[in-house]
């Protein structure tokens, strides 16, 4: 081998080796910033005005609400995980089990668990792994997750008994955790679900936002992603490339109602009509005018209560 040729492809060794060095900091830097739970600065903690919609809920589950806290242990870990059970006014054994979005907690669900719990059903507000008062140090985007509601699910049975009826709900990564329990092996005793402004994938997801919040081009997105997933599989025991929605709701044949705001664009509204098409059970799709991410039922409070009870009460009795 002459010289030059040598040369050059020690250059092009050390090239590869900076280069693979950035992408794995990159990586790193990402995992922080998606995966460990932290305050996040693109994520709102503005307290919720007197005037919102939301606020009667709010202040019913921090004042009023009679709270019955659970905990069970993870699936496949141990971690302990925090729950509040909230009966219904009259005694039931329907039940709504409520799943939260990113960097999330049970205290967010209020106004849902509120709208819940006036329409009859007792409700179950868990914290997921790594948020609330769930330990963990890691947030899973709804995949490993989705085991852990199933347990849930079992909980509940057994506390209202085996005649037990149950929904599950979620809003954001809690509409994406619905769709993943979707495709499991669930209790008969589960009914149907609702999302709320879910996504069709975990790497679809981190795709879209690296594109909207770093402006990323394709290149260096498509390296990034694996990297990230490979970091989080070794770190919080998962593969981002396992967590599909979209796989999942193609499982299902339970009944699903799917509601997205019309001018989304944290998880873009394009994602739900996929979603909507995959599901091969008894399925409904609300797009709410004008609602922003996770603000569908703030935007139009009659509406989104309206529509989710005529479909709820419809496969619950």
């Amino acid at each position: 081998m002459n010289k030059k040729l040598k040369h050059w492809l020690i250059g092009i060794l050390g090239l590869l080796v900076v280069l693979g060095g950035l992408l794995f900091g990159a990586g790193m830097y990402f995992y922080n910033v998606a995966v460990v739970p932290s305050q996040k600065s693109f994520i709102s903690n503005k307290p919720v005005s007197k005037k919102s919609p939301l606020y009667p809920g709010e202040q019913w589950y921090k004042n009023d609400a009679k709270k019955i806290l659970w905990k069970q242990q993870s699936v496949g870990g141990n971690l302990t995980l925090d729950a509040n059970f909230l009966p219904a006014a009259h005694k039931t054994n329907k039940t709504v089990i409520v799943a939260h979005g990113f960097m999330g907690n049970k205290e967010k669900m209020a106004p849902y668990a509120y709208m819940f719990h006036k329409m009859g059903y007792n409700v179950l507000t868990p914290d997921t792994r790594g948020q609330g008062k769930s330990e963990g140090n890691y947030i899973g985007y709804g995949w490993p997750d989705r085991l852990d509601y199933i347990k849930w699910m079992h909980k509940v049975i057994d506390y209202t008994g085996k005649n037990s009826k149950l929904f599950m709900f979620g809003v954001s990564m809690g509409g994406a955790t619905t769709m993943m329990v979707s495709g499991e092996k669930v209790p008969t005793q589960l009914k149907g679900y609702i999302e709320d402004c879910g996504y069709t994938s975990i790497t679809d997801e981190l795709n879209y936002q690296a594109q909207q919040l770093y402006h990323l081009p394709a290149f260096p997105r498509w390296p990034l992603i694996p990297i990230l997933s490979g970091i989080t599989h070794v770190r919080a025991g998962y593969s981002m490339y396992d967590g599909s929605a979209l796989k999942q709701v193609r499982k299902n044949h339970l009944p699903m109602m799917f509601i997205h705001g019309s001018n989304d664009t944290f998880v873009p509204t394009k994602m739900v009509y996929p979603l909507y098409r995959a599901t091969r059970g008894p399925k409904e799709l609300l797009i709410v005018k004008g609602a922003k991410h996770a603000d569908a039922y703030q935007t139009n409070p009659k509406l989104y209560n309206q529509k989710v009870e005529q479909f709820i009460n419809k496969y619950m009795n």
